[in-house]
């Protein structure tokens, strides 16, 4: 009877969320786990501290003047700095990286971020670690360290090469490639990289491009009302979907809700027992067929936090890339998501007010226009890097064909930060 249907059922469930909440990984990247060889070369190498906690900053008590404020401002993004322009000063590159560390850091938080052409050192994983380590950049693991783990990039030599670089790989599957990666800043839960390094060491044949986006800038672009619904309500982001959840309505319906709150509860504990972040699981239905699922919602935040150096307000809000009906939109352009597995299925991101009440169309479809408009096509060849501070250059990727070999690597500071955030910026 319904008694041993929700006892098999139950045990079933219980194991896919289990699974579920080893799977869970930030739903825009596709990442898997790593190899053993990654393991032992992990295990041997010096620990990389985890990803610094996320600086909202105080209050912005007037949102509407912060905009007018920087809607008077004249943003230079990015920076680019092309090695032919240098002459002979460049001829030593990592001498010339050393002498102009700080002015690059200094850029870097004037401009939002710093591009590098033409240069030879970054062509190789070696030679990239030696770049941000002359810049005095301090990596820090990716912040999806808690929950999941992205593949490192192998050097020269293989694994046995990786030392500690923590340089690991940009969103280069054959399986994602007509995915179209949304404007975002990089954050999951409760942390955030100051900083990171991208760099290509092999371009697409096609497309492929790195996308960059100044957040001050599309601040100030947003329009006033929708800014000041979404500033007085927060935002909030659901992480998860587990779709394990329609055979509860086959139940005799005064069962149900004790079974989904017994359920829900199993749940919740596995998952929050996984991230470094509180998630509350919301019922909801979804699908084709409208089926029972639990989908898993992060605490509320601003999308609006002010720059731990500069003190200028910036966007920080992923709806661009986490919204599921700016997603399904793009599909129409770009092709539908090609979720691999059933870890890919469950990992689906949207975006709510922090209320959870909905975002509205009009709303979204503006959101989207202002940040399509701010979005800048880096077209990167071998070698090339952007370096980008992560509070205020949003960042994403186009779709591409071929084989495309990117990398990043995450900082949680950098030598001279301390100094920066006692000078007066002229910003």
């Amino acid at each position: 009877g319904w008694r041993e249907k929700i006892g098999m059922r139950s045990v079933a469930v219980l194991t896919l969320i289990a699974w579920a909440a080893s799977a869970y990984r930030l739903p825009v990247t596709g990442r898997r786990l790593p190899t053993t060889a990654l393991r032992s070369a992990v295990a041997e190498a010096p620990p990389t501290p985890l990803s610094p906690l996320t600086v909202w900053g105080n209050k912005l008590s007037d949102i509407r003047e912060a905009q007018s404020v920087s809607r008077s401002k004249d943003y230079v993004f990015p920076r680019t700095i092309v090695k032919a322009d240098l002459g002979d000063a460049a001829h030593d590159e990592l001498s010339w990286v050393k002498e102009n560390a700080m002015d690059i850091k200094d850029s870097m938080i004037t401009h939002g971020a710093v591009v590098f052409r033409g240069f030879e050192t970054m062509k190789t994983q070696p030679g990239f670690v030696e770049f941000y380590e002359t810049l005095g950049m301090h990596p820090c693991l990716d912040p999806l360290h808690s929950v999941s783990a992205r593949p490192t990039i192998e050097g020269e030599g293989g694994a046995s090469s990786k030392k500690s670089s923590a340089v690991y790989e940009a969103v280069n599957k054959e399986s994602r490639k007509n995915f179209f990666i949304g404007m975002h800043n990089e954050f999951v839960g409760t942390r955030a990289p100051r900083a990171a390094a991208f760099v290509c060491f092999k371009a697409a044949e096609t497309g492929g491009e790195f996308l960059i986006a100044d957040g001050r800038k599309i601040f100030a672009d947003i329009d006033d009302d929708v800014m000041g619904r979404l500033y007085e309500r927060s935002i909030r982001y659901s992480v998860m979907e587990l779709p394990f959840f329609g055979w509860v309505d086959s139940l005799p319906s005064f069962v149900q809700g004790g079974v989904m709150g017994a359920l829900k509860g199993l749940a919740s504990a596995a998952i929050n027992a996984k991230v470094d972040f509180s998630v509350e699981l919301l019922e909801q239905r979804g699908g084709y067929d409208d089926t029972r699922l639990l989908q898993a919602r992060a605490p509320s935040q601003p999308p609006v936090v002010k720059h731990p150096v500069s003190g200028e307000p910036t966007w920080f809000c992923n709806v661009h890339s986490h919204s599921s009906k700016l997603r399904k939109q793009r599909e129409s352009q770009f092709g539908a998501e090609k979720f691999e597995d059933g870890a890919s299925q469950i990992n689906k991101s949207d975006m709510y007010f922090g209320d959870d009440g909905d975002i509205s169309d009009a709303d979204l479809r503006h959101l989207d226009q202002v940040t399509n408009d701010n979005i800048q096509y880096v077209k990167m060849s071998e070698g090339d890097v952007v370096l980008l501070d992560n509070y205020k250059c949003m960042h994403g990727r186009n779709v591409f064909d071929g084989v495309r070999k990117h990398g990043v690597c995450w900082f949680g500071g950098w030598d001279g930060e301390e100094e920066q955030k006692r000078k007066e910026w002229d910003v």
